[in-house]
């Protein structure tokens, strides 16, 4: 039994104490920050539920943003690994922040070098945690892209949190698993096993690999966290790979063009204009905003902008003082493809697609009906008073509407909504 305890740490705890030990522990400190204590004070459980989720702020834009300012030389391959971690992360249901802070520790935030010399693991191998590199130049597994490599990161955690892997991506975990090793450490934690329990046990020859961690953490969350999100088109790529339009539609034109909602409603201005009809199509902004009277819970302002995407790119002039009465809205002009995948311009039958701001960079789809149509706003929010600002947005000019989905940035909410509003 003795002997088995002794084991454990040259299989399973292999992948961070080498990985500190390639990248130089005095080095890699150096590339965190030094903290006084040698263990991590509490890092959260490796399992994500609603008492332990991911904090809103940690998106792909700002956590690459982060590691870029870390690394300035990043690799363009690791240019949306971000989102990959995201993405495998969700369908996991694991903390996949505090993986993403734990890969910055073990890869030199991507480098993959220590003091300008390489380790023993390199870039190409898309490996990620040491994975099987057990030191003395043993280079661990490799994986074929990116994503995969995060896959194997992932499931090797959540095994360490006590689940079975069907299908491993890595041997290193489909080995683990198999020796059964981490069984009895796990039946000794009581609670949910925390990052902090994994880091024990993942390297524990190396005192300050979970400080590490945990400084990396907070750091971001003390600062990067707050900023706006560079790079919130980000989001889109942490859909599901597999998740695909299949409506007739769709399956009648295989071969149609795939235009976004952002791109038809700049297809169709230019159209509008080539032919003379610039026309504005808004919902009367300035006019509704003095006419309205929100309930007195709804706090916040009315929005800066509410225009339609026709009107984003032809903005109208100002409104005269003697125009009073709230302007009634008009049918957005949409573009459509036609058979020479040409857009025309139309009018909305029994749709509309609107658009509104408070000026934030996330964006729900409100829907409402009025005058026969049912509209779709795409309205940007700010981060954190989404909820409170699409509740006065309804109350003053769409009344009986109600939020119909949330996305991360304005394009990918126009995209749905011209997706369920082709005319409009």
């Amino acid at each position: 039994m003795t002997n088995c305890v002794n084991v454990i740490p040259v299989f399973v705890t292999s992948p961070g104490v080498n990985m500190i030990k390639r990248l130089g522990a005095i080095s890699l400190l150096s590339l965190v920050f030094s903290v006084g204590s040698a263990e991590a004070a509490g890092l959260p459980g490796v399992k994500a539920s609603d008492k332990n989720p991911v904090p809103a702020c940690a998106t792909p834009g700002r956590l690459m943003a982060y590691i870029k300012d870390r690394n300035p030389k990043l690799d363009p391959r690791f240019e949306s690994i971000a989102a990959d971690y995201m993405r495998v992360g969700q369908e996991l249901k694991i903390r996949w922040d505090y993986a993403f802070f734990q890969m910055i520790v073990e890869t030199g935030s991507l480098s993959f070098k220590s003091d300008g010399r390489s380790g023993d693991v390199q870039p190409k191998q898309n490996n990620f945690a040491g994975l099987g590199a057990t030191g003395k130049g043993e280079r661990g597994e490799s994986f074929p892209d990116v994503t995969t490599g995060v896959t194997a990161h992932l499931q090797h955690l959540l095994m360490y949190a006590g689940e079975k892997i069907p299908d491993a991506v890595a041997e290193r975990t489909r080995k683990v698993q198999e020796w059964g090793v981490l069984t009895s450490w796990q039946k000794s934690i009581k609670g949910p096993i925390t990052y902090t329990d994994l880091t024990r046990k993942w390297a524990p020859g190396a005192g300050d690999y979970g400080s590490n961690i945990e400084a990396t953490a907070k750091r971001f969350y003390d600062d990067a966290c707050h900023k706006p999100d560079p790079a919130p088109d980000l989001v889109a790529a942490t859909e599901p790979r597999s998740e695909q339009r299949t409506d007739k539609a769709a399956a009648q034109a295989p071969a149609a063009e795939k235009v976004s909602g952002a791109e038809l409603a700049r297809r169709s201005v230019a159209e509008a204009r080539a032919d003379g009809n610039t026309k504005r199509s808004s919902l009367g902004a300035s006019n509704l905003a003095k006419a309205a009277q929100p309930a007195p819970e709804a706090e916040a302002e009315a929005p800066a902008s509410i225009q339609s995407a026709v009107n984003i790119l032809n903005p109208p002039k100002a409104e005269t003082p003697e125009k009073a009465a709230p302007e009634k809205p008009a049918p957005v002009q949409q573009a459509s493809v036609g058979a020479l995948g040409k857009p025309v311009v139309t009018t909305a039958a029994k749709c509309r697609v609107w658009q509104a701001s408070y000026g934030g960079q996330k964006a729900i789809i409100i829907r409402s009906k009025s005058d026969g149509y049912v509209n779709y706003t795409v309205l940007d929010v700010n981060e954190g008073v989404e909820k409170r600002e699409a509740e006065a947005y309804i109350e003053a000019y769409a009344k009986g509407g109600e939020q119909f989905a949330e996305f991360g940035s304005q394009n990918q909410a126009l995209d749905k909504a011209f997706d369920l509003c082709p005319e409009g």
